[in-house]
């Protein structure tokens, strides 16, 4: 049975672990190679025991540790034809010619344990993804870093029974920031910015309406909301619906680094 292990989950930086103990996948690489090291020791293990990477964009909060996880491992690292091109040609830290980016999009990853497959967020970047994967019939998936909820997206994270899902902000403390410009705010409350504890609340009752029992709120903004804001938010909306906590449903906020504990199962 594989669990999510969020290793870093926030506006900073973001890396999931999904797998067992001593064998699993990894989306995103959003914080130093070492932290990314030291964090899977906690459950332990090893980079030599990762399958594969999986970013979802080029962002630096979800790529800051990539260069130097290309540079130490041999762990084949999947994206969009759009963040590939991003990653050869715009980002800072340019990837290494000699170091292959699998097509995600057209070449969906199938290993003896792990189905995964990508679908498109709606993000300011060229061809951002979320991923769904399936682990011994078992589905999942890693759903961040969308302005809204797509029919893609819901098609895609329906029905998984353990779902990782942004709720990036509250409407009330972005309005209030005053030190975010009002271009900033656009962006982020914006169809191509990031999913509001409002939003994730209501697609969260879907989610548990299809048959998900293990919520994971995840890449919460530092500035614009805290966990207990979002997980009052998402309870409250879903007590509403009828829906009862860790009956029908768990709820977990991904910590800004990890606690060294799986939260998902």
């Amino acid at each position: 049975m594989a669990r999510i292990f969020p290793i870093c989950s926030s506006s900073s930086g973001n890396a999931t672990f999904v797998g067992t103990r001593g064998h699993g996948i990894i989306v995103d690489a959003g914080c130093s190679f070492r932290s990314l090291k030291n964090s899977l020791e906690l459950i332990d293990t090893s980079m030599s025991q990762i399958e594969a990477l999986f970013i979802t964009h080029e962002h630096i909060d979800h790529i800051k540790g990539l260069l130097q996880l290309t540079k130490h491992t041999k762990i084949p690292v999947f994206a969009s034809p759009g963040t590939i091109q991003q990653l050869r040609t715009s980002v800072k830290e340019l990837i290494p010619e000699e170091v292959r980016l699998y097509d995600i999009i057209h070449e969906p990853y199938q290993s003896a344990d792990f189905e995964v497959r990508a679908f498109h967020t709606s993000h300011d970047t060229p061809e951002s993804v979320g991923y769904h994967i399936t682990y011994c019939g078992r589905r999942y998936a890693v759903c961040t870093d969308l302005g809204k909820i797509t029919p893609e997206v819901e098609k895609n994270v329906v029905g998984c029974e353990a779902v990782l899902l942004e709720s990036n902000y509250d409407p009330a403390m972005l309005a209030k920031n005053l030190n975010y410009p009002a271009y900033l705010k656009q962006r982020i409350a914006g169809d191509k910015g990031h999913l509001s504890n409002n939003a994730a609340a209501e697609f969260a009752g879907k989610l548990i309406d299809s048959g998900t029992t293990k919520l994971i709120l995840g890449h919460l903004s530092r500035e614009n909301n805290t966990p207990a804001t979002a997980e009052r938010c998402v309870t409250e909306y879903l007590r509403g619906r009828g829906m009862r906590l860790n009956s029908d449903y768990t709820l977990d906020v991904a910590p800004v680094m990890t606690q060294g504990r799986y939260i998902a199962v």
